[in-house]
């Protein structure tokens, strides 16, 4: 079953929400060192990941059209929006009490749990082999970070699992027809391209989360898919200029 470790992945998210939520309150100071602990990694993360590519001219160029792209689209602004939505909801549900930080919690999780190489990798592999390792890794990992994020940052992260399920699912579809489209080595590019992009804005996310500016990290989604489609683009231009020339 292709959306099998999407579901699992899902599933850890909200039960570490659960989980993180169920907690004794925990001291601001407490609060304040785990999120920056978090913040650290995460940028640690991206760094790791943004150095997989050696063609930093198309990351560079990914970056700045999917940065156009997302502007225009007003990603941050629309994520933002459901969040505050899912907050008013929650906030009437509750007799006006408040919920804690929702809007925050949702973007914020959704980021990072939504951009990475596992995010791609996993449902790819799994819609391509069925084969779930991947994602069940991912599970654990964002599982693990739930519980603090949820303890920190309210029911806006349990929220996010929708979020991973949509976008790994509809990855996790889509591989039969991406593995039918190209050859393997152009996949594994692809793959590489995705994973050094998605690497720089998982660096915003770090520094978003340790506050020390705000990166509009979601308009800059759009990034990913032109450095995929960009690969492909980038051969089929060599492979002409070698023919011609």
């Amino acid at each position: 079953m292709a959306l099998w470790g999407t579901m699992v992945n899902a599933i850890a998210i909200i039960v570490g929400g659960l989980l993180g939520m169920a907690l004794p309150r925990i001291s601001e100071g407490i609060k304040s060192t785990v999120m920056q602990g978090l913040g650290l990694a995460i940028t640690v993360l991206g760094i790791t990941m943004a150095f997989k590519s050696n063609n930093i001219v198309l990351v560079i160029m990914s970056l700045v059209a999917g940065g156009i792209a997302g502007e225009l689209l007003r990603i941050e602004y629309r994520l933002a929006q459901l969040g505050d939505w899912l907050q008013a909801r929650m906030n009437q549900a509750n007799a006006g009490n408040a919920t804690g930080r929702i809007s925050e919690g949702f973007v914020t999780c959704t980021l990072v749990y939504c951009i990475g190489a596992m995010a791609i990798l996993g449902p790819l592999d799994g819609g391509l082999r069925h084969n779930h390792d991947i994602l069940y890794t991912k599970a654990l990992l964002d599982g693990f970070l739930s519980i603090i994020f949820a303890s920190t940052l309210g029911v806006g992260v349990i929220f996010s699992a929708a979020s991973v399920f949509i976008m790994q699912g509809t990855i996790a579809l889509a591989a039969t027809f991406i593995a039918m489209a190209f050859s393997q080595a152009s996949l594994d590019a692809m793959i590489v391209q995705i994973t050094a992009v998605g690497g720089v804005l998982v660096i915003g996310v770090g520094i978003n989360i340790l506050q020390i500016r705000k990166v509009n990290v979601a308009n800059m989604l759009p990034a990913l898919v032109i450095a995929a489609a960009a690969v492909p683009l980038q051969q089929h231009m060599a492979e002409w200029w070698q023919r011609f020339f």
